[in-house]
């Protein structure tokens, strides 16, 4: 176990909005009169435009536009070169503008447009949802309540296991994907997407993990909605009641398939009392925050959904080996120029760490 000495509760300054980064402002003031000829017309878009953005987010550009008094939220893809099939703002715009009847943490979109002339790219306009995002430190507004850490894990799992039961049917998203094979092509996919940005360091070792997951992939049990990129900091939490999830974020990779892929990609993001120094997962000081183990998270995932979690390591090998990918598209990215966020400069550091454990996961199957 690691000797941890930093306090959790801690004042770390992360503003939800600020301004704009230089380099990823939009022509404002044609969106703004864009905005105002399209959105519903329940939305109140009296008084003045005004424009931040959310700024802990790595990939799709995300910004809070204010008209007066109303908050609502833009989400456009980065600029540059995309991986196929990433950043799918049409999709995301799908899901949000039906699901949101059906699974309340799921925000109401308003509004899609694909016309490149107005933003430069595809982009679609939704509610805003107030209350707090955790990176790696207990809010000041959630501090008081007992065995916080706890609470918000297993409410962020329950939460998920709820999603992964959602009748698509009934809101019409039974369309959305392809089931069949979904797991194979998700392996295909990421290796394809590795392939395009590889660093030579550490390739070998992304193609053997490859071949290895190839090698031991499980049977799927369920078809379900999957969000694909679940984690703590991609939910909104109700700062009163630490056992609810007031949003999900970032569902522009939301397809049907296996709802473990979920599940796989939350343990790749989660700590461990049983982490090594150079194993801590996920923002730092999440280890401190009391948070379930994983062993914890995948039973209590089983309880809820009922599905056989025997082989979860699997798909936590797997979560850690498309976030290598996504790691190194990021600062592929800002190598070449196409982004201009200085945090993606030493990005790709993660990359040993994610490797080596999803070959322990994928050990722990096999031993």
């Amino acid at each position: 176990m690691v000797e941890l000495t930093v306090d959790p509760f801690r004042d770390v300054p992360l503003p939800e909005v600020q301004a704009v980064r230089a380099g990823e402002a939009l022509d404002w003031s044609g969106i703004e009169g864009y905005l105002r000829k399209h959105l519903p017309a329940d939305i109140d878009l009296g008084g003045e435009f005004e424009v931040l953005q959310f700024p802990n987010g790595s990939a799709n550009l995300t910004y809070m536009l204010r008209f007066g008094a109303t908050e609502l939220v833009f989400r456009r893809p980065p600029f540059g070169t995309l991986a196929p099939g990433a950043h799918d703002m049409q999709r995301e715009y799908r899901v949000l503008s039906r699901l949101w009847q059906s699974f309340e943490r799921a925000p109401r979109a308003y509004h899609f447009c694909d016309d490149p002339e107005v933003a430069g790219a595809d982009f679609f306009v939704m509610e805003r949802r107030r209350g707090e995002v955790i990176r790696g430190v207990i809010p000041e507004s959630m501090r008081h309540h007992d065995d916080v850490g706890r609470r918000i894990g297993f409410a962020l799992i329950d939460a998920m296991a709820e999603f992964h039961l959602v009748d698509t049917q009934a809101n019409g998203l039974d369309q959305l994907g392809k089931p069949e094979g979904f797991v194979d092509r998700q392996l295909a996919g990421w290796k394809k997407r590795w392939d395009l940005v590889a660093d030579a360091q550490h390739d070998a070792q992304m193609q053997s993990l490859h071949k290895r997951l190839l090698a031991q992939q499980p049977s799927s049990q369920r078809v379900s909605l999957v969000h694909n990129d679940l984690k703590l900091d991609n939910c909104m939490f109700d700062p009163a009641d630490p056992d609810h999830v007031i949003a999900f974020f970032d569902w522009d990779m939301t397809t049907l398939g296996d709802p473990l892929i979920d599940l796989g990609t939350l343990l790749n993001y989660w700590p461990d009392p049983k982490d090594s120094a150079e194993q801590l997962r996920g923002h730092d000081g999440m280890q401190l925050m009391g948070l379930p183990t994983r062993e914890e998270v995948i039973e209590r995932y089983g309880q809820r959904t009922g599905l056989d979690v025997s082989k979860a390591n699997w798909f936590e090998a797997f979560g850690l080996w498309k976030t290598a990918t996504v790691v190194q598209q990021l600062h592929n990215r800002w190598k070449v120029g196409e982004s201009t966020d200085e945090r993606m400069g030493a990005k790709n550091e993660a990359i040993p760490r994610l490797l080596a454990s999803a070959d322990e996961a994928l050990l722990s199957i096999s031993g």
